[in-house]
């Protein structure tokens, strides 16, 4: 299978994209997340070329050899959308198959909610719908108050949110002060053992930072069970060029979201075939046990879920899992698409 680069331009946007498949064939077009690029979808494009689609994962604005931006209000996801939306015209497809993962999610889930006629279907792992839009003040009443008692943890597993919030720049200075480092400490594998602790993310605030005093990533050694030398690699040299002054400005516009959801289509109410994967040792987005998902099942009339025996970094850890829910649910849903 022949992975190729491409770059689509617009007056206000630039996405680099990679491709693999017949190009006449349906687009499934792969989001990526917080600190990631086009090539973490790396695994899913083989077996989506080999069922006869056209396989396409963009870097995300800020990241790679994509756009970056000067300021924080630059990365609302109503930009990204239409960053997506340019991309799709660019390809000359009226629709796509959608899957997101992390910040990609939301990016998916307003695709589906603002231009349903865009999307044939749609797949995201780990984080879940929102219909009032992706922030804090909508999925903090699903938290589990007896692992995040709000006097110690008001943001529940999302201190780190807040922490982006009240200390932006050393939030990604300490990122960015060793980022071979901190890309090693990031990419970790989901621990089963870890269940019914808090989340290392809940202590973000507590600790000053992701990495306490120091501001800095340790080094600890490469999970391959993750990320790859040259994957380690790939990552390492985008971020020290981009830094993560984009990647942590999508932390920055839950307002600019919250408004942007209230313009979708239907209430927010999502009619088409989705697909959800749950992350069994994500902590983070804790579907499990916590009442996270709900408001998703409320609000997806045609929703399948799939649980991954994965931690958040999903479509790398657990590849083969993720590639056989896809092809399941496009069997089942899509079938005249492949």
């Amino acid at each position: 299978m022949q992975v190729t680069e491409h770059v689509c331009r617009t007056a206000r946007h630039t996405s680099f994209y990679l491709q693999a498949g017949d190009p006449s064939a349906t687009p499934i077009i792969f989001v990526h997340g917080w600190p990631e690029l086009a090539i973490s979808w790396r695994h899913q494009f083989p077996a989506m070329a080999a069922l006869g689609l056209r396989a396409v994962a963009p870097d995300m604005r800020g990241y790679g050899r994509s756009s970056t931006y000067p300021t924080n209000a630059d990365y609302a996801l109503e930009h990204a959308v239409q960053d997506m939306i340019d991309l799709l015209d660019h390809l000359g497809a009226e629709k796509a198959i959608w899957v997101g993962h992390d910040w990609g999610a939301p990016v998916v889930w307003s695709l589906a909610s603002h231009h349903p006629d865009r999307c044939h279907g749609i797949a995201n792992l780990c984080v879940p719908y929102y219909a009032k839009g992706f922030a804090p003040e909508n999925f903090l009443p699903q938290a589990d108050r007896t692992l995040y008692p709000e006097a110690d943890f008001p943001y529940a597993q999302w201190e780190y949110m807040a922490f982006y919030q009240e200390n932006f720049a050393r939030a990604h200075q300490g990122f960015e002060a060793n980022v071979a480092n901190t890309v090693k400490a990031m990419f970790r594998k989901g621990n089963p053992a870890a269940a019914g602790t808090p989340s290392r993310t809940a202590l973000v605030r507590k600790g000053n930072g992701w990495f306490g005093p120091a501001n800095a990533a340790p080094d600890v050694p490469r999970d391959a069970d993750v990320l790859t030398e040259a994957d380690w690699h790939a990552y390492t040299a985008a971020l020290t060029r981009t830094g993560f002054f984009g990647p942590d400005s999508w932390y920055m516009n839950f307002p600019a979201n919250l408004a942007f959801a209230k313009h979708a289509k239907n209430a927010g109410k999502l009619s088409l075939p989705v697909l959800f994967l749950h992350g069994a040792y994500d902590y983070t987005c804790e579907t499990m046990t916590s009442r996270l998902a709900e408001p998703m099942r409320q609000d997806c009339t045609d929703l399948t879920e799939v649980v991954v025996p994965s931690g958040h970094w999903m479509a790398q850890e657990r590849p083969t899992d993720v590639n056989a829910a896809l092809a399941k649910w496009l069997a089942a849903k899509l079938p005249a698409l492949w």
